[in-house]
């Protein structure tokens, strides 16, 4: 059994989406000060990093965090690569791709793209061209019944097409698992667990997510 950590480490300087703070990690207590124990004080959005956006986000009567079921968060995940030379995911692009038909088949999918690379080669700066899912895209993907889409990056959608491809998706109750890390992952099938924290009331919220691949 391989179990593969798609999450990514919270830390100061990290890319995150902008007008969104960043990351500030800041130390409240520290023993190598002479306190009694090291404690730390974090502030960053709910959408740092690797994270769900339940149904509230784009949908202001939609689901929110605490109140998503968890079976849709975990089980059998297709991890389907999309080719280097496509910069959008859409409808056409996952029409014709060779694991359409085991797409039409499983309840969860995660989008491994060029978008990983970014994490390893630039994980500090936002890249406004990242690979994402356009409207027409969206659309293919809400027809199929899915419980969860994940992609690489953190938006499914376009950075210039944001709020149509979010709405369509979360208005079927599709999850969205964003921000993920696939570089390490080959495309197939895999057993996920994906638990984001479970705050009241609220839109979004960090997540670990890892993969099981059994021998």
């Amino acid at each position: 059994m391989k179990i593969f950590d798609i999450s990514l480490p919270i830390k100061s300087k990290m890319a995150h989406w902008p007008g969104d703070p960043p990351v500030s990690l800041e130390t409240l207590s520290a023993i190598s000060s002479g306190d009694n124990a090291n404690v730390t004080l974090i502030q960053m959005s709910v959408h740092t990093g690797t994270h769900i956006d339940a149904p509230k986000h784009f949908l202001d009567h939609g689901q929110t965090i605490d109140q998503l079921p968890l079976d849709k968060l975990m089980g059998e995940t297709l991890v389907m690569e999309i080719p280097a030379n496509e910069k959008i995911i859409s409808g056409e692009v996952l029409s014709s791709h060779p694991e359409k038909y085991i797409l039409e088949k499983v309840r969860k999918v995660l989008f491994k793209t060029t978008n990983s690379q970014l994490w390893m080669s630039d994980p500090e700066e936002f890249h406004k061209d990242y690979v994402a899912i356009d409207t027409e895209g969206a659309e293919f993907l809400a027809d199929l019944g899915l419980d969860l889409v994940g992609v690489d990056y953190l938006s499914i959608a376009p950075y210039d097409e944001t709020t149509r491809p979010h709405q369509i998706l979360l208005s079927k109750d599709i999850i969205l698992l964003e921000g993920i890390y696939l570089a390490d992952v080959q495309p197939g099938i895999y057993q996920m667990f994906c638990l984001p924290l479970n705050i009241e009331n609220v839109e979004g919220a960090p997540a670990r997510a890892i993969l099981i691949q059994n021998d």
